[in-house]
């Protein structure tokens, strides 16, 4: 390959990441809040506003292809039974994609046996409620937004009228569903076409003004305006004004475990984009923890290739690959809702609107599995397109123009001249003012496995196993038809049953356990700690609605988990990051900031930078620590005192938080009595500013307190919320004399109050009360802490069994029988 990987002057950093789409860019940005060094690597350029193709010779230059001397942001896969459009460029897939952000339907977390012939085998190891919090989160940085539909003059917008009618008519659930776009200056204030969009406090990554939307139909080639909220917009230019090293047109070319910890990569820096067939030399870079965020198709690639390097990877490698039930049509010569002129789809963002089939699991016998209709959009061609010939045919020219672009990307692949077919569905009027493609999207079956074929990627999938839910969509669009007085239109390529996606899924599934998935529910990858999977092929089945939103929430989960790791990595005398400790800097005010106040949120720093966290010096050698993760989630009323009352209070507000709880010394944790361990995470305060990072924390275990039946576990959080007014979260379980059945009440329920100010157990007494109420941990929440114990250090199995020998020890002194 040309590099020594037995050199080690090679630049080492503390977390590298590979991409800069969903996954990658939202664990860049969380790991550079957290004051990690941290160092992306995207293969693509970057994309400016203004700086997306619009000519007919830009759009021939606007796909990816290094070999050809391309490098544009359209890279086309084809594969047996399917063919796919992915992006190249800095923000990923957001550049092209039509900003959907829908959640992942709750009753569709599910966890499938094989079905007849195959298919269908979809196990979820997280749920709804483990992605709330991260899909609240990843919400409120890209702006989330309903369509405003009911503005002038966004009320004259012909094609989500047309499918609030034809859903109506045929009694089907239509939404507006939020929207990644700016049609507004700043969030909350009124909408209008072409506003300049106020700065978000973390800057922009691009350095050049944006504009609210202008209703142009462009978002799936790229937005020159910069009204999309794309990732470079966001996370990215928060991820670098935290420090954050973003580097453009290097390409990941191979990955391996670094001898002593941690791994290393190989990539190519495309310095020269005009070259040719050109090598640029392959170079090297470490690091502590790596995070793959390359794209469902990237990702598989680079862990197929690198497969020899990591031979701990099993069966489960390529397999539950699926489109996400991804299928396009056409209705052709549709009219407005009174049928009086043509529907123009070119006005408004590219999807307007939302209907829901049902599934299934969601209780509707018979349904099948469930699916997405949403109205599709294009660009107005004839008014950017400028080729000097006849402009009346420039539509049909560019159309046919880009199509023979994309179909010479692959003319060698077997079954794919679509040239024919896509000029004869031009010249029917499919794709004229007059139409409205439809998209469809569900819970197809995740049957498809990637593999190398003669060191190429390739994917074994058909459209058969998922034949029902095609029908049902397929029916489901023309009865819609009817409705609009159209005529319905297959794609071409559904003839030959292939499918187009820009949804692909699967490849390095997550998993309960190593012969489920290649990761865990957490993204990280099975016996290879500190190897993250960010994106989508992370994924183990279809997300039914638009997968992006759902992407980032489990890397923003992911994120958090890496985090915790690193940190209690750090207290417990593992690697240090040689990077001063962060600042706290948040961003302030303007579109995208995090909680939509002004005030970003800081959650990811897990660094106990004031005074909580203790280097590897402060533990002495030959010491085991040990720490576990601990989550609880309840209500709190601002200006109650009692927990009781505060629980139940009108006007109650959910109050939650994430700790990882460490004992640097296990042996002395046991041994001395207020048991006293480390507290760092967060505190998540609903209208307090959201989430926010614990400046410092204690937690106590079986603390005695008063009669030997008595034993109490203390929390004691040190926070700042949202407005800067330092908190206090002091907690305390009571364990009391009575029988087993009162374990798990006892240790489950903490009572809460909120302190004025950081206040220490010794000061308790006079503070203020600020808000109190009661928090619970969910018994699927406790199942999932008893796998997060880990130890560091000598014997630390049997430092895990002397724990637990306390921890039965304490609950048998409170709740076993009388004995005298």
């Amino acid at each position: 390959m040309g590099h020594d990987t037995g050199h080690r002057d090679i630049e080492h950093v503390d977390t590298l990441v590979v991409g800069s789409g969903f996954g990658g860019s939202v664990a860049a940005y969380r790991a550079a809040e957290a004051g990690r060094r941290v160092v992306l690597l995207e293969r693509g350029q970057p994309y400016p506003p203004g700086a997306f193709p619009r000519s007919p010779a830009q759009m021939g230059r606007a796909f990816w292809d290094p070999d050809a001397g391309l490098y544009g942001m359209f890279d086309v896969w084809s594969f047996k039974g399917c063919d796919s459009v992915v992006s190249s460029g800095l923000g990923g897939g957001s550049l092209i994609y039509a900003n959907v952000l829908l959640r992942k339907d709750e009753n569709w977390f599910v966890h499938d046996r094989p079905l007849p012939g195959g298919g269908g085998y979809e196990p979820w190891p997280i749920s709804r409620a483990d992605l709330d919090p991260h899909y609240d989160a990843v919400e409120k940085m890209l702006g989330a937004t309903p369509y405003p539909l009911d503005r002038v003059p966004y009320d004259d917008t012909p094609k989500a009228h047309a499918m609030q009618d034809a859903a109506a008519e045929l009694g089907l659930q239509c939404t507006l569903p939020p929207l990644a776009v700016s049609f507004a200056s700043q969030p909350g204030g009124a909408p209008g076409l072409g506003l300049p969009i106020a700065d978000a406090g973390y800057g922009n990554i691009h350095g050049v003004p944006r504009r609210t939307c202008r209703l142009c139909g462009e978002c799936d080639i790229g937005c020159n305006d910069g009204a999309k909220n794309s990732l470079d917009h966001t996370y990215l230019s928060a991820a670098a004004h935290h420090g954050a090293d973003i580097r453009t047109s290097h390409e990941v070319k191979a990955l391996r475990p670094r001898p002593g910890g941690g791994y290393e990569v190989d990539y190519v820096h495309h310095a020269d984009l005009t070259a040719k067939k050109s090598r640029p030399p392959v170079r090297t870079i470490g690091c502590d923890r790596l995070v793959l965020g390359a794209g469902t198709y990237g990702t598989t690639f680079l862990l197929l290739k690198s497969r020899a390097a990591f031979p701990g990877l099993g069966d489960a490698l390529g397999t539950r690959f699926s489109g996400n039930g991804d299928l396009l049509t056409f209705l052709l010569r549709a009219r407005d809702r009174n049928r009086v002129r043509p529907l123009n789809a070119s006005r408004g963002p590219v999807i307007t609107t939302a209907i829901r089939l049902p599934d299934e699991v969601d209780g509707v016998p018979g349904a099948g599995r469930g699916a997405y209709i949403q109205d599709g959009g294009y660009p107005g061609f004839t008014d950017w397109i400028v080729d000097g010939f006849d402009i009346g045919r420039d539509f049909e020219r560019a159309v046919k123009f880009l199509w023979d672009r994309f179909t010479d990307l692959f003319r060698d692949a077997p079954d794919t001249n679509l040239s024919k077919e896509i000029s004869d569905l031009i010249g029917d009027g499919a794709l004229t003012v007059s139409s409205l493609p439809l998209l469809g999207m569900g819970r197809d079956a995740a049957d498809g496995r990637l593999h190398l074929r003669d060191g190429r990627l390739a994917a074994d999938w058909s459209a058969e196993t998922s034949e029902e839910l095609f029908v049902r969509v397929r029916k489901t669009m023309q009865r819609i038809a009817d409705v609009l007085g159209a005529e319905y239109a297959d794609n071409p390529m559904w003839f030959r049953k292939r499918i187009i996606t820009v949804h692909p899924l699967g490849g390095a599934p997550m998993g309960a356990h190593p012969g489920e998935g290649v990761c865990d529910a957490f993204g990280e990858v099975f016996g290879f700690p500190g190897l993250y999977i960010a994106d989508g092929a992370a994924m183990p089945g279809p997300v039914g609605p638009n997968p992006s939103l759902t992407i980032a929430a489990h890397a923003d989960r992911m994120a958090t988990r890496m985090l915790e790791h690193a940190s209690a990595q750090r207290g417990a005398g593992g690697s240090a990051d040689n990077v001063p400790s962060p600042t706290g800097a948040e961003p302030a005010g303007g579109a995208g900031s995090p909680d939509g106040t002004g005030n970003g949120s800081a959650y990811g720093s897990f660094s106990g930078r004031h005074g909580g966290s203790r280097g590897p010096s402060d533990v002495a050698a030959g010491r085991t620590s040990l720490s576990f993760t601990e989550e609880m989630k309840g209500f709190v009323t601002y200006g109650e005192t009692d927990p009781r009352i505060g629980e139940l209070a009108d006007g109650r507000l959910p109050l939650s938080f994430r700790l990882t709880i460490t004992a640097d010394d296990t042996d002395r944790f046991i041994a001395e009595p207020a048991h006293e361990a480390r507290a760092e995470g967060w505190v998540d305060a609903t209208g307090h500013g959201g989430r926010r990072p614990v400046e410092q924390g204690t937690f106590n275990l079986f603390v005695e307190d008063g009669p030997d039946d008595r034993r109490l576990m203390r929390y004691r959080l040190h926070y700042t919320d949202g407005g800067g007014r330092r908190r206090t979260l002091s907690g305390t379980k009571t364990v009391l004399h009575g029988p087993p059945t009162r374990i798990w009440p006892d240790t489950s329920t903490l009572y809460v109050r909120l302190l004025d100010g950081h206040v220490g157990a010794d000061e308790e007494d006079g503070a203020e009360v600020v808000a109190a109420g009661v928090l619970n941990i969910r018994l699927t929440d406790f199942a999932r802490q008893l796998t997060t114990f880990r130890t560091s250090g000598p014997d630390g199995l049997e430092k895990l069994l002397s724990f637990g020998r306390f921890f039965a020890g304490e609950l048998w002194e409170v709740y076993g029988p009388d004995l005298v």
